[in-house]
């Protein structure tokens, strides 16, 4: 069983340091981490602070910054006054939407700077261009590589498609 808990810790540990390299706390990823691999899937504050090594107010925190990441969900406790949470079924794929929305609104922002540098030096253009291909380049392609997961994982976007504007 000792082997079993220390593997769990380093997987625990590993998504944190995951999230930490992507520039996100630490600490929800270690959330996420026990929300993956838990038993049963869905764990209080409490549960998840003690798995996680966390104080209850970090994981407070750091629950409601997954929740909007669209990883986890609340879900009805079965003792009154405690919050439940669990990792949600398409997680992944919500999570990587906004990664993608975000790319598409930085797509938007360099096709204005190039705009300002119209009838410019073309030297001073490449340095925008560069960031506008590849932001131009996400917003076209993984859309349909997302849909293609989701229709693989059985999974509802149950939203606009990201090259689809508003």
């Amino acid at each position: 069983m000792v082997g079993t808990e220390i593997r769990e810790l380093h997987f625990i540990e590993d998504i944190g340091l995951f999230f930490e390299q992507m520039g996100m706390p630490r600490m929800a990823g270690r959330i996420l981490g026990v929300l993956l691999i838990c038993d049963p899937p869905e764990q209080s504050l409490n549960d998840i602070g003690e798995a996680a090594r966390a104080s209850k107010a970090s994981v407070s925190t750091m629950t409601r910054l997954l929740a909007s990441s669209g990883l986890i969900e609340q879900v009805p406790s079965p003792v009154p006054r405690r919050d439940y949470f669990r990792y949600r079924k398409g997680g992944w794929l919500s999570f990587m939407r906004q990664r993608m929305e975000i790319m598409a609104a930085l797509h938007d922002i360099t096709e204005k700077g190039l705009g300002i540098l119209d009838g410019k030096d073309p030297a001073l253009r490449e340095r925008l261009c560069e960031a506008h291909d590849i932001f131009e380049f996400v917003e076209n392609e993984f859309p349909d590589w997302l849909e293609r997961m989701a229709a693989k994982r059985g999974a509802n976007l149950g939203r606009r498609r990201l090259g689809d504007r508003p």
